[in-house]
Order: C-alpha cells, then structure tokens, then sequence
C-alpha cells in the first residue's frame, strides 16, 4: 500500500521535475512569456498540492473507524482513532497532514452551525477552531485526544433546531431525547486531524463520516467532502445486511461507479467454531451475494472483511489471521481503483495544458527561424549586387515597416474592443454578483419561513447561476472569434506564423453547478414537509450550495483571467519579434550599403543564428517530450526517482 502511494508520488514528482527542466530552460532561452510563466507556475502549484481522497461513509457501528485503523494505522501497534460499540465518531472527521501546521486536531464547535457560513468557509478563518496539540511520542496520549471526534453535549430542543439537527416530523426523533427533554448533539461540526503518517504526507487524505442521518443534516459531506472523494468506502454489518437507510444513502449519496467500493464488515460474527470453513464460507458468500444484490452490483465488487481481525493481526504479526480476515483483497482493490483514477484526472489536465504551453512555445522559435531564413535570402540574394539594388531592397523593406506599423493601429483598435468584451465577461460572472444573488436568496428565505417559498428562491438562484455562466461563455466565444480574425489577418499579411487562439470554455463549471444542483434536488426536491426544522436544514444547505458556487465562480475568474492574458500574448510576442526582425534587416542591410560591414561575414553570422535555432528547437521538442513521457509513465522505479 504504502509502496503504491510512493509510486504515484515518484511519478508526479517526475512530472514536476520535467516541467521545471522545461521553465529553466525557455527562460534561459528567452521563449516564455508572463502569461505562459503564470501557466507554467500554476501547474507546478497544483502539481504540489495534489491529494487523493478517501471517504468512509456508512451507519454508525458498521466499524469505519476500526476498518481506517486496519487498513493506515496498524503500524502505531494500537488504535488511534476511538473504535467502540455505539456511536464513536460524531463530527466528518479529516485525517490529513500539512507541514504548515504543527501535529495537531483542529475542531470547529457546533455553534457555528448557528452562522451563514459552511465548513469550507470557516477554513479560511484560523481563530473560529479550537486546536489540540498532539504528541507522536506517547501513543495513548494521541487516542485521548482523538477521543475529541467522539464528544456530545445535551442542548434544549430549540438549540438543536437552530443548528438543523432536531426535526419534529422525524418520528425517531422524539425518542432520542434524554428525561429533560434535551437532545444530544456532536461537541463539534469538523474535525480535521493533522498527522504525519507516511501515507498523509504523500497527499492522502482520509474522511471518516459519523453515520447516515449525519449526512443528511451535514450539507458539507453531501455537497462537497463525499461527490469529490477519489474513493468512497460504504461499510455494511454481515450481521445486519443491508438495510433500507443504506439503500437510500447508496442511491443518494454514493451510487456505483469508478472508485466506490462496498465492503461488508464483520464477518467474523459469522466465524462458528461447531460449522466448517466451507460452511462458513458459503454463508459469507451468501450474505456477499444479497448485499451486491441489493444495491444493484456484482458480487465482486462486495468485499467481506473483518476490520476488527485484521488490525490484530497486523499488530501481532498474525499472517494466518490477517489471511482469514480478507482485508488485503480490499486494500490490493482500493488502491487499484483510487490511484489509477486520480492519475487519469491529472494526466488530462496536464496533456491540455502542455500541448498548448509547447505550442505558443514552438510557434515563436518557429517565426524566428522564418525570420532568419528570409534575411538569408535577402542578403544572399544581394551578392553580386551593386548599391542600387540593395538601395531599393531598403527601400522594400522600409515600406514592408510602414505597412506594419499601420496594421498595429487596427490592432489598437481591437485591443480595445479585447478590453470592452473582457469587463463584459467579467460582469457577467463577478464576485459581487456572485455576493449579491446569495443576499437576494438568504432576503427570500427570512421573507418565506415555508418550505416551498425557500425552495422556489433556491430554485431562481440556480437559474440566475446558469444564466450568468452562459452569459460569460457567449462572451468568451465572442473574444475568441474576434481574436482569430486577428490572428488570421497578421498572419495573411505580414506572414506570421501564428497557431489559432486556444479555445475556452465554462463547461466544466457548468457542470459543477448542475452536479451541485442535483444533489440539492435529490435531497429536497421532492420533498413537501412544510415544518420550521426542515427550512432550517435548507438554510444550512444553502450555506454550502452558496460556498460551492463562490468557490467554483472563483477559479472560473482566475481560468478566464488566465486565458485572457494567454490569447492576447502570442500575438503581441510575434508582432514585438517581428517588429524587431524588420529593424534589424533595415539596419543590416543599411551597414551593406554604407559598407561597414562585410556581406559574407554577415550571412556567415545568420546561418550561425540558424543553426543555433534549429539545436533550440529540438531542445524544445526534446523537453516537451520529456514531460509528455513522465505524463504517461505507468510505472516510475522509486530508486530512480529518488
């Protein structure tokens, strides 16, 4: 397991190490511009900041918890997170390790449930957690401080409406609460656990969920933490099978597809010293067999386990044991399905950005090779010649300029055109508007206590979104098509070697906002409960819905922001060079003809400069190809990448 994650790791870090030869070496060369060095920086921090995410999600006492202690944490020879009969983990609980951050359990209270901001809104704000140091050195120490996750106080039932998580028309409500009518709630909302495992420092991150009702009222597990897991384990009871909130949760929540797994946990209450191991066996299979029925799999993709075994078995060395518990066929399955998965996704988005970094970087050595060979033909073309002729060549050329310049005045006026329809794009998908149409929703809300009035202004907000993502994507058509007339018309005129403006688009967060979408529908959109405790847990909603999208519109402005200084830059470097060439022809064939320079030795100069191009050329193909390489590497030799 842990060699699988060094494996991925040894292969980014081959990716990061071409990438950076690549920077080195056109900025030694003179071949990047500021748009494509923001790219090339932008990719190396995403490159960094990789993780891969694993989430548990079952009801509670289905053994999450023992089933993560099994699989990382049987190394520390005990239990670090709190495994028990009953409920254990009650707060989403993130296990992950960030060197910025000493070892430590950061916890953000109940209370701020209460607030109009979601989880990932508070990570932003350092002091609204409260931070527990931890010591790696005593093993016990660590496990009474995990024990945080596990915590409860009783509040009155109004507190617990005000926070989403009491609701009166839930019939098995009534009977949680204690003799003084006090309902009992997590200490905290979020934990997030920063730990320096081997495995948490390559870039995993691992959820442990508290149970099934906890995400229904946690709306950062069911619109952010689960959907973007790389992997999600469902755990199941052998001894309870499959029952109708894991059917539910499945189809809501998970559903089949890459990188979810179901494991069916505790199949040694099934071990029976009076029946065989055949017997036992096939009833293991039997209960394997209903379960991936039930929830519309093949078998195979059911694993039974006993994570309870297994975690002793490894701590006491017992192969025969680990064996029998069948959690190795599930870690060899989840690190087949999570890794592969996660490298497909970066592989795309890296093959996209180097196939049109390489591009803008190719094109411009390209014009310069252009530019070389034609004042060889000139100045060659010259020999033999005598001053009149090479006095009508600057003549030529001199003209060749003034036509230039006056193609740069039609530039200006596109270029302000380019400015006009960039502030467009901008208006149309703007932070402030993204602020204002939350307001407007969270105004509606406070208007229509209904649950219906709340879930109409939910309902137009989404619309308006969209409305404003196809604004912005009919405005970056626009911008594309005007730069390609452009692009096409220095190109015709002055011969320009200029590929096409790279395309763009706002499908992808179209995408996320519909995905966004759904999951809010599936949870309240065919709901028609009209009581107070459920508008409260739509407001709660909201609070991610509205995150989310500020997040998406976010990084949908620093692509665009991107994109826009990209499409221009291409251009505006071929006419800068050009301009260049074309005074550097005039000025060396002015010294020809004022004889203060000799004919042979200035060709002898540019064939030099040729020849020195094409060697830059193949380097520039060559390091291209080294990133394309380690891309598509299926295998990296960690010897070799260390």
């Amino acid at each position: 397991m842990v060699r699988d994650f060094l494996q991925y790791s040894a292969w980014r870090e081959g990716v990061v190490t071409a990438l950076k030869q690549y920077q080195a070496w056109v900025n030694s060369a003179e071949l990047v511009d500021q748009a494509a060095e923001q790219r090339i920086a932008r990719t190396l921090a995403r490159l960094a900041d990789d993780k891969l995410s694993v989430a548990f999600v079952a009801e509670f006492s289905r053994g999450k918890s023992e089933l993560i202690n099994a699989i990382f944490f049987a190394d520390y020879g005990q239990r670090i997170l709190p495994s028990a009969a009953g409920r254990t983990t009650m707060c989403p609980t993130e296990l992950m390790y960030d060197p910025a951050w000493p070892p430590s359990i950061r916890l953000l209270p109940i209370e701020t449930r209460a607030e109009n901001l979601s989880t990932s809104d508070y990570r932003d704000q350092p002091g609204a957690w409260t931070v527990i140091p931890l010591n790696l050195e005593a093993g016990q120490d660590m496990y009474e401080a995990f024990k945080q996750v596990s915590l409860t106080r009783h509040v009155p039932v109004a507190e617990a409406k005000r926070y989403g998580l009491y609701d009166d028309e839930d019939p098995d409500m009534a009977v949680t609460l204690d003799q003084d009518g006090m309902v009992e709630i997590s200490l905290w909302r979020h934990a997030i656990i920063n730990f320096p495992h081997p495995l948490l420092k390559q870039g995993l991150v691992i959820l442990d969920t508290p149970g099934l009702n906890a995400i229904g009222t946690e709306p950062e597990l069911t619109l952010n933490l689960i959907p973007n897991a790389h992997a999600v384990l469902f755990i199941l009871a052998a001894d309870t099978g499959v029952t109708k909130s894991d059917i539910e949760v499945w189809r809501q929540h998970i559903g089949a597809g890459a990188g979810r797994l179901v494991v069916l946990n505790k199949i040694d209450s099934m071990w029976d010293e009076l029946r065989s191991d055949a017997e036992v066996n096939a009833e293991i299979e039997r209960q394997q067999t209903h379960a991936a029925h039930m929830l519309g799999l093949e078998a195979r993709q059911v694993f039974p386990v006993s994570a309870q075994k297994a975690l002793v078995a490894k701590i006491n060395g017992d192969q025969a044991l680990l064996g029998k518990s069948r959690l190795p066929a599930l870690e060899q399955a989840l690190f087949n399905e999570l890794i592969p998965v996660k490298k497909d996704i970066v592989r795309r988005q890296l093959g996209a950005e180097l196939q049109s970094l390489s591009a803008a970087q190719l094109s411009m050595i390209t014009t310069r090779i252009r530019d070389i060979v034609e004042q060889l033909h000139e100045l060659k073309s010259l020999r033999g010649k005598n001053q009149s002729v090479i006095s009508h060549m600057m003549r030529r050329i001199d003209v060749e300029k003034k036509e230039f310049d006056a193609s740069l005045f039609k530039l200006q006026a596109t270029r302000a055109v380019f400015t006009r329809l960039s502030t467009e794009l901008y208006t149309c998908m703007g932070m402030d508007l993204v602020r204002d149409d939350i307001e407007q929703v969270r105004e509606q809300m406070q208007r229509s206590r209904f649950f219906t009035g709340v879930r109409e202004a939910v309902r137009q907000y989404f619309e308006r979104i969209r409305a404003s993502l196809d604004a912005a994507d009919a405005k970056t058509v626009e911008i594309a098509d005007m730069m390609g007339v452009m692009y096409r018309r220095f190109s015709n005129e002055h011969g320009l070697t200029l590929a096409m403006p790279m395309p763009f688009s706002l499908q992808r967060y179209r995408e996320e906002v519909a995905a966004i979408e759904a999951i809010y529908a599936r949870q309240f959109g065919t709901a028609t409960l009209i009581t107070t405790s459920r508008v409260v847990l739509m407001e709660k909603f909201f609070d991610t819905i509205a995150s989310r999208v500020r997040t998406c519109f976010k990084a949908a402005n620093a692509d665009a922001d991107a994109w826009l200084k990209v499409i221009m830059a291409p251009l505006e470097a071929q006419i800068r060079q050009h301009k260049d060439q074309l005074k550097h022809r005039l000025a060396s064939i002015q010294r020809i003809h004022d004889a203060t320079d000799s004919l042979e030795q200035k060709i002898d100069a540019f064939e030099a400069g040729q020849r020195e191009l094409e060697e830059r050329k193949a380097r520039l193909n060559e390091l291209a190809g080294n990133i394309s390489i380690a891309i598509n590497a299926e295998f990296v030799a960690l010897d070799a990448a260390a």
